[in-house]
């Protein structure tokens, strides 16, 4: 028992680094919105010049200058002092130079900036410093403890103690004063800041600040525990995310709690492996972060809590590929003559870039298309190359079955690796991603127990006879090798482009843009999220059976985490959102063709990472659709756009009012209510819809009208019962129930700017093919936008697609949430006659409005919600006449007008 406690506090040392890097973490996010990956980086920094500075020294980052220069200071309060101010100026720096630009970017693109400024700072280090360990003195007591048998050095207790009274006088500071009252405030809402007299990117730099030198810290604290390391210390960052998720990125003691407790199950599972020789000989540690991650993201389900702002930009457009097939005939022969041509290095340069290129590709499927982060596509590449040993020496599987069948096999741990992107999303997605890759890392690529320590060997492919092995005595890499790879690639980048222009590409994207309008519109968001891993990982597989065939023998290196995470930043430099991206990703991969080049012709040496690393934040901030994303623009502008869209009226059904039933019913509402809490938003609610009808829903705010929708449509969990020509609807998925003929628009009119107007209604195909895209843009008065962006349309067009997206699956019923919302009073009555023609076409429709005057004008009946209860129904003239309704919402001028002209 005592031996169990003793590895138990041992933990504390680590667990007091993961606790301090969790508490910046919190820190920044709380006043930036930034998960900043570069936190471990930042305290590898400041611990590397508290060093140096111990030596009378202070470091010098910058390329091309002396490496120290001597200051003179080798106490520890002086050290320590200047090192964490140096800390506090590289945070604001951080912030003034970098995310600043990006406060109003999508929380992707500032987390791929933060995942840059890793990779910059952990390459200088490296460059400057070296891998070589680093030893610092003590600066807390190290005597010997002993508690009942238990001997344990004071160092890691004090070290644990320090940042616990740290992390709670941060807290008192951010809970009592009124600095973190201001910072709490423009956290929750930026433009209320603003007018309450706050200044938001004051308190975001004072609190970037306080954040790196919380960081800087630890960095001071451990090293004298553990030596110094460059990769290390950067790697520190995972179980700190995992204890700033279990913190909830918000609360700091709790995170600090947890980053302790993390560091001491780290400590007590490696104890457990060395009295239990059946666990796995690496990895365990690991395994810690990613199954708490797991327990609270998955069980939780909830995201990052989002910091308002007063301008969010998009994600990066996904442009359309065009003349698919010439391009790839044409790339196909220019490649291979350029294969032909190169040799040696040369040649082995581009043959990785295009093994890479393949790789990049598969970030495109994912995240360019999909929009899930992963940070776990080369660790799924590697899955593929490490079976591919036994495959091909083992089972003697032949080429090209054994390269499938590797890649069969990335891919089903894609899909594993995809689960949780069922209840999480964004950022959690991503830590939850990286952390997965850390652990198969340690657990199998590092595992003695599964690969030997010098490799696993590969058997060259061969085909009808022919030997196509990348080695054979000095020729390397072999041009018919070569060939394999460039026709991998081509096809691979085929596919990927006509996934884009398929329907279920214009279903990842829809899912990328938003979730839940994709929900909406009839599209199964687990159905794409699965298909995106799973694809993608299979693409990654083969380019990781490419890469192990290249090399023969099959090692960790080229599969590490920190290349991956390179490996991602190369691919956002180059485009992320478009098969040229992806090819190019490859060619400005390290060891690859212009990483080559350069070096032949401008001998950068060992900084060729910190360059495309400086690049990339450059991109993140200027362009985010990357380096080819100019090149994307220069080429919509030369090509005209098309008008594809035929004149011809929409033959569409047409249910006449007077000729419905009276009772019969299209739509059934019995009994719905809602409740949140013990906040009742929807109090019992019964009507019926009749085929042909405009039906009104009003009230005023507060009074429910939106959790009505969202209760039928399923989109909030409800009491009652819905029904649809007679079929229940209850417990069935939103998307089911828009392919059962139930489809809606919502609030905030939820386009996927990034597609065009006709991606954005065939999006919305989902229940039935024969309603003629050309024909129902005519409908809606959209024909003429056809091929422009959605996010380039006026707010009442922009409201006509939302519509037309919505009609687009065929609907018996339509549900309108505001669709005059933002329209002046002439585009009001434009979009009036507009939904006359719908309905008489045939589509009954529920409409939700606070323009009186279009309701009244068009409604056949109108409902009146009333903190969640119904207290009126009948046709327009009835309720502008009722006089409580008049006094609970219209007013005097409505009740004055019994007919309700418009």
């Amino acid at each position: 028992m005592d031996q169990y406690v003793i590895f138990l506090l041992l933990g504390l040392a680590n667990g007091a680094v993961f606790a301090a890097l969790a508490l910046s973490l919190v820190v920044t996010y709380r006043s930036s919105g930034v998960v900043n990956f570069a936190t471990g980086a930042v305290a590898l920094v400041t611990a590397y010049t508290y060093a140096f500075l111990r030596q009378g020294k202070l470091l010098v980052l910058l390329p091309g200058l002396p490496q120290s220069v001597d200051v003179g200071v080798h106490g520890f309060w002086p050290a320590a002092t200047l090192a964490l101010g140096a800390a506090a100026l590289l945070g604001l720096l951080l912030y003034v130079l970098i995310f600043r630009p990006l406060r109003t970017a999508p929380a992707m693109a500032r987390a791929v900036a933060s995942i840059g400024v890793m990779v910059i700072l952990t390459s200088l280090m490296t460059q400057r410093v070296g891998v070589n360990p680093v030893t610092v003195g003590p600066i807390l007591p190290t005597r010997i403890w002993t508690v009942g048998g238990v001997r344990l050095s004071s160092d890691r207790v004090w070290f644990a103690a320090v940042i616990l009274a740290f992390a709670a006088a941060l807290a008192a500071a951010y809970r009592f004063t009124p600095f973190g009252l201001r910072t709490r405030a423009a956290a929750d809402n930026e433009r209320g800041a603003y007018l309450s007299g706050i200044h938001p990117d004051r308190l975001a730099a004072v609190n970037w600040m306080i954040s790196a030198v919380v960081a800087g810290i630890s960095g001071i604290l451990i090293a004298p525990i553990v030596p110094l390391a460059p990769l290390s210390y950067t790697l520190f960052i995972v179980p700190a995310l995992a204890a700033a998720i279990l913190g909830g990125f918000q609360r700091l003691l709790p995170a600090v709690c947890a980053g302790l407790a993390i560091g001491m199950l780290q400590s007590e599972v490696t104890y457990l492996h060395s009295r239990h020789s059946w666990l796995p000989s690496s990895g365990l540690p690991e395994l810690v972060p990613l199954a708490l991650i797991l327990a609270v993201l998955v069980v939780r389900a909830r995201p990052l809590p989002a910091r308002g702002a007063l301008i969010q930009r998009s994600l990066g457009r996904a442009p359309r590929p065009r003349r698919i097939t010439l391009s790839a005939v044409m790339w196909a022969v220019a490649g291979a003559g350029v294969l032909a041509a190169l040799h040696g290095s040369w040649r082995a340069a581009l043959v990785t870039s295009l093994v890479f290129s393949v790789i990049s590709l598969s970030l495109v499927v994912v995240t360019g298309y999909a929009g899930q982060i992963s940070l776990a596509q080369l660790t799924l590449a590697g899955v593929a190359g490490f079976l591919l040993g036994p495959l091909t020496t083992s089972w003697h599987v032949p080429f090209p079955i054994a390269p499938l069948m590797a890649a069969l096999a990335a891919a089903g741990i894609g899909v594993i690796v995809g689960l949780p992107a069922l209840r999480v999303r964004g950022l959690p997605l991503a830590v939850v991603t990286l952390s997965l890759a850390v652990a198969v890392e340690a657990l199998w690529f590092h595992n003695t127990d599964l690969v030997p320590a010098n490799g696993k060997d590969i058997a060259g492919p061969t085909l009808l006879g022919l030997d196509l092995r990348a080695h054979v005595g000095t020729d390397f890499p072999r041009l018919s090798f070569s060939l394999i790879v460039l026709g991998t690639l081509v096809v691979v980048a085929v596919g990927v482009a006509k996934l884009r222009t398929s329907s279920l590409g214009s279903e990842m994207l829809a899912v990328r843009a938003n979730e839940r309008s994709a929900a909406g519109s009839g599209i199964n968001v687990v159905r794409v999220k699965i298909l995106a891993f799973g694809i993608s990982a299979f693409v990654a597989g083969l380019g990781g059976a490419l890469l192990a065939y290249e090399q023969s023998n099959v090692t960790f290196d080229s599969f590490t985490v920190f290349v991956g995470i390179a490996l991602f930043a190369v691919a956002y430099l180059a485009g992320i959102t478009s098969v040229a991206g992806g090819v190019l990703a490859g060619l400005l991969v390290s060891n690859g063709l212009i990483d080559t080049a350069i070096q032949r012709w401008l001998s950068l040496g060992n900084w060729y990472t910190t360059l495309t690393s400086v690049l990339l934040v450059f991109t993140v901030i200027r362009n985010p659709e990357g380096i080819v994303g100019p090149v994307h623009s220069l080429l919509d502008r030369w090509a005209p756009r098309r008008s594809s869209i035929s004149a011809s009226r929409a033959q569409l059904k047409v249910v006449r009012p007077e000729a419905a039933s009276v009772e019969s019913s299209s739509l059934s509402v019995r009994n719905v209510s809602v409740h949140y809490g013990g906040v009742v938003a929807v109090d019992n609610v019964s009507f019926d819809v009749r085929p042909g009808a405009i039906v009104g829903v009003i009230g005023p705010n507060g009074a429910g009208k939106t959790t009505l929708l969202d209760a039928i449509t399923g989109f909030a969990p409800a009491l009652g019962s819905i029904a649809l020509g007679g079929t229940a609807l209850d417990g069935r998925a939103p998307y089911e129930r828009v392919r059962s003929g139930l489809a809606r628009t919502f609030q905030h009119v939820e386009l996927y700017d990034d597609l065009s107007v006709s991606e954005n209604v065939a999006v919305g195909r989902a229940r039935r093919g024969d309603r003629e895209l050309a024909s129902l843009l005519n409908v809606v008065d959209l024909a003429d936008v056809a091929n422009c962006p959605a996010g380039e349309l006026s707010q009442g067009r922009r409201q006509l697609v939302s519509i037309a997206r919505a009609l687009a699956s065929n609907p018996d019923v339509l549900l309108l949430d505001e669709p005059a919302a933002g329209l002046d009073s002439s585009e009001s009555v434009w979009l009036g006659t507009r939904l006359r023609g719908i309905r008489d076409a045939g589509t009954t429709i529920v409409l939700v409005d606070h323009d009186m005057h279009l309701v009244l004008s068009l409604c056949d009946e109108v409902h009146v919600l009333v903190f969640g209860k119904l207290v009126a129904s009948g046709p327009p003239h009835v309720i502008s006449a009722d006089a409580d309704v008049a006094a609970a919402y219209l007013g005097e001028t409505h009740a004055a007008q019994p007919t309700g002209a418009a």
